[in-house]
């Protein structure tokens, strides 16, 4: 079908995002474990929160998750908009590509790394991307 290819990094950033959500839980569950925290005990109290109970390195993947809904869903949106109008092939299934490639690495340095200049690099790499896309299909639709 014309203008569909930008629905394979569309659902390539769905599946690294269940990606991120089992390593999240991979790590929090056990470190939960070892912490023996009462999880009920945390949203009892406004002043306790896994960021304070759990090791950062932890937290840096369900961070991360948290972020792979944030500017993401624009990228859905906007890819979804442009498979509709026949125009998600060629240059903008690169960008769309391009994009899930970004957030993956950012994944990754943020997950293991967490070095915040290196995270912020890669981020504005993507959201530029995640531009050209919106002004791409704004392009076609207006």
């Amino acid at each position: 079908m014309i203008g569909m290819a930008i629905l394979q990094p569309v659902v390539a950033l769905a599946a690294w995002t269940m990606v991120m959500w089992f390593w999240m839980y991979a790590t929090r569950i056990p470190a939960l474990m070892a912490s023996k925290v009462d999880p009920d005990e945390l949203v009892r109290d406004p002043n306790k929160s896994l960021d304070a109970v759990l090791p950062a390195q932890v937290q840096w993947k369900a961070h991360n998750y948290n972020h792979l809904h944030e500017a993401p869903t624009v990228f859905y949106a906007v890819a979804i908009v442009l498979a509709m109008v026949g125009a998600g092939d060629g240059l903008n299934a690169l960008l769309g590509w391009a994009y899930v490639a970004l957030r993956v690495v950012h994944s990754l340095v943020q997950a293991t790394v967490n070095k915040v200049t290196v995270r912020f690099v890669i981020f504005v790499l993507s959201s530029l991307v995640l531009v050209a896309l919106i002004v791409h299909a704004a392009m076609v639709v207006f």
